[in-house]
């Protein structure tokens, strides 16, 4: 038994990180599932990292994914990966977690890197495990991930997962005593990532106290009292990267059947890292994410309209001079508001008594048959309300606008409605995402 014994599958790892004299601005590069239609991007990484040790050498950038040189990819990968274990390049820092500061666009943010038991996660539909998805989950993108990592000896987490505490147990105290701690790295990110501070946590009360505050969050009678449920304990809910997760549990599954091992059998695959970080936290934000719809036609409006009231019993559509208007009217309205434009001008679905708790379900669920019955039609998901503007407001599209997402609705949305639907929100944009940077061995 390890002395880290604990009942929510958190593993302290043995971290692997840069040896003293490696550019850490060159190592650190962002998440591999950025920049996707954007090459200049990963061209520029490329040439600022050069020859030096990076992540760039040990992952792969999702634009080339299913490439005519993937498989040349992913063995270089893999070399990569041994190379700088066994030239001392990656030195292991011991059995720890890591204490992260990330500052950007004027905010920081703090996690702690953490290793999490993939058997307390399910992503299907109605999961009621400790870890769950917050989005559904598209099976057909984890076989080719799957490919990473299937034959990879390391791992590293761009994955960010959310707990919700209020009381701010957990994270925050040990940036209350940073003097009991050692400093991995301090540095500036590449291609405007803002900066990013590191400590080891390996202080054995720190550990216990992290594990004791996480416990305590799902204390049965506690956790009835603040969420008036029940219902089995969600504890850690992924914010970013829930692909990735998903992919390290279809290995673990993989290894479990090739090795002959089951659900009670340690192995280093079984665990995946990832950075928790307080949903509370004020460096966290959740920006909305808009809806346009293209070539629908006149009787869009009204055939939302229909179908939103079948949905929620009943639904009425407001037209105004000007958002300023609509605004000044619906304010403080109970149920959900959701404003519109087309080429007429502005307006607004009332749906005073949801069956679902945000907007952007109650809205998602009827575009989804919109678009499905509609010839022709499209949908795309826009971060700007001007690009909205100016979007809905051509012949034939429609654009809606959807309100941030309050934090303190997160967790409770997720154990009442189950994932919620996709692109509700987004954790900052794409140079505000995490950047690889710790290692750690998932092959014995």
């Amino acid at each position: 038994m390890t002395k880290y014994a604990n009942t929510i599958g958190v593993k302290v790892p043995e971290l692997l990180l840069p040896r003293a004299g490696v550019d850490m601005t060159k190592w650190a590069v962002v998440a591999c599932d950025q920049y996707t239609s954007q090459p200049d991007y990963w061209n520029e990484t490329e040439s600022i990292v050069g020859d030096a040790p990076s992540t760039l050498r040990i992952m792969l950038p999702e634009l080339y994914l299913d490439k005519p040189d993937e498989a040349e990819r992913i063995a270089s990968i893999n070399a990569h990966m041994k190379q700088y274990v066994e030239t001392g390049i990656l030195e292991n820092k011991g059995e720890g977690f890591a204490y992260v500061l990330r500052t950007v666009e004027g905010r920081t943010r703090k996690g702690l890197i953490v290793a999490l038991d993939l058997e307390n996660y399910d992503y299907t539909k109605g999961s009621t495990t400790l870890i769950r998805a917050t989005e559904g989950t598209i099976v057909e993108r984890i076989p080719p991930r799957l490919r990473i990592r299937k034959d990879a000896p390391l791992e590293m987490p761009h994955i960010l997962v959310l707990i919700d505490d209020p009381e701010r147990t957990v994270i925050e105290p040990i940036g209350n005593a940073l003097d009991k701690t050692e400093k991995l790295y301090d540095f500036d990110l590449m291609q405007n990532g803002g900066h990013v501070k590191g400590y080891l946590v390996n202080d054995e009360a720190q550990v216990k106290g992290v594990i004791a505050a996480l416990e305590a969050l799902i204390d049965k009678d506690a956790y009835a009292a603040k969420y008036n449920t029940d219902q089995a304990p969600l504890l850690f809910a992924m914010g970013d990267g829930n692909h990735s997760f998903a992919t390290a549990k279809a290995n673990w599954e993989r290894v479990k059947a090739e090795e002959g091992l089951t659900a009670k059998d340690e192995h280093p695959a079984r665990y995946c890292l990832v950075e928790l970080e307080n949903v509370h936290d004020e460096g966290i934000i959740f920006e909305p994410i808009h809806r346009v719809i293209f070539n629908v036609g006149d009787n869009a409006i009204e055939w939302i309209k229909d179908k939103l009231a079948e949905q929620n019993g009943a639904c009425e559509v407001k037209h105004f001079p000007s958002m300023e208007a609509m605004e000044k009217e619906m304010a403080g309205k109970e149920g959900h508001v959701i404003p519109f434009v087309n080429k007429n001008g502005v307006g607004c679905y009332y749906v005073a008594k949801p069956a679902a708790q945000l907007e952007v379900g109650t809205l998602q669920n009827a575009l989804d048959i919109l678009i499905k019955e509609t010839a022709g039609a499209t949908i795309d998901y826009i971060h700007g309300a001007d690009v909205v503007m100016d979007l809905g407001s051509k012949d034939g599209n429609m654009g809606f606008l959807l309100p941030s997402m309050d934090k303190g609705a997160f967790f409770p949305t997720v154990i009442f409605d189950g994932a919620l639907p996709r692109k509700t929100f987004s954790m900052g944009e794409a140079h505000e995402k995490r950047y690889y940077l710790e290692c750690r061995s998932i092959t014995k």
